[in-house]
């Protein structure tokens, strides 16, 4: 099949309006026919839920030249169910998530609704990729993760991906001068140290503000932390199954019933 029969499905989680999503489009439009189903709001911090309590609505929307575009009105993940079952009638080729302001690497990925959606796209057997830049201004400048986004997904169609692959591509803030190419690397244990910030409202009644501090405990080259860290985009594969094997064999060896 040639590459431009490709049906290749992009959403995100920052809202179809948003800049990262446009130059994810004009990165893999020359790869396949693009199909665009994203959220109408943004979505952030998300990650797997679905939408069950209230109906879902899908609108048509004209907003990127030349490219078939629908809003959602629920989660990222619901914009790949639908997109599936009521806008493609079927699975597409690929599916690809993001830009997403803001970075996805180390135990981001848990929380991340642009992670989520390529994870449901994996879960039905298609190839798929999240893409996140760390840089969180809406007016961030994205030439160099449109620029990797494309080679990867460039790959992603010349070379393909095992039935439900996965990839949590992050890509640097940094000078294109400065970046330092891409690797593939391994999710880095690290976790946030959070606590609430109590404060009260006019009332007088009690309201929290979530506030924390990414602490990296991986002192590892091989880790997305430390590529990012040195001007280098990080390749994670990353997979749904999330049993312990090892925990699994060890409990299986010593717990008898």
């Amino acid at each position: 099949m040639a590459n431009s029969e490709k049906i290749i499905l992009v959403t995100n989680d920052d809202g179809i309006t948003a800049p990262g999503i446009r130059e994810l489009v004009e990165a893999v439009k020359p790869l396949g026919k693009v199909v665009v189903v994203a959220p109408d709001s943004p979505q952030s911090g998300m990650g797997h839920a679905i939408t069950i309590g209230v109906p879902l609505r899908l609108n048509r929307v004209d907003i990127f030249d030349g490219v078939e575009a629908w809003t959602c009105s629920g989660t990222p993940v619901d914009c790949v169910k639908l997109a599936r079952d009521k806008i493609l009638h079927g699975k597409p080729d690929f599916c690809v998530s993001g830009i997403n302001h803001g970075a996805n690497h180390s135990i981001n990925v848990i929380y991340s609704g642009t992670m989520s959606a390529a994870m449901e796209a994996a879960i039905e057997g298609i190839p798929s990729a999240g893409f996140s830049y760390l840089d969180y201004s809406y007016e961030a400048d994205f030439t160099l993760p449109a620029r990797v986004a494309r080679q990867v997904v460039e790959k992603m169609v010349a070379e393909g991906l095992p039935e439900g692959g996965l990839l949590n591509v992050n890509i640097p803030f940094c000078k294109i001068e400065d970046f330092q190419g891409v690797r593939i690397c391994r999710q880095a244990n690290a976790k946030y140290v959070e606590a609430f910030d109590e404060r009260r409202d006019p009332h007088g009644k009690k309201y929290y503000w979530l506030t924390g501090e990414f602490k990296n405990l991986d002192t590892g080259t091989d880790t997305d932390v430390w590529a990012l860290d040195n001007n280098y985009a990080s390749i994670v594969p990353v997979q749904f199954d999330l049993t312990n094997y090892a925990l699994k064999q060890q409990l299986s060896d010593t717990w008898k019933f």
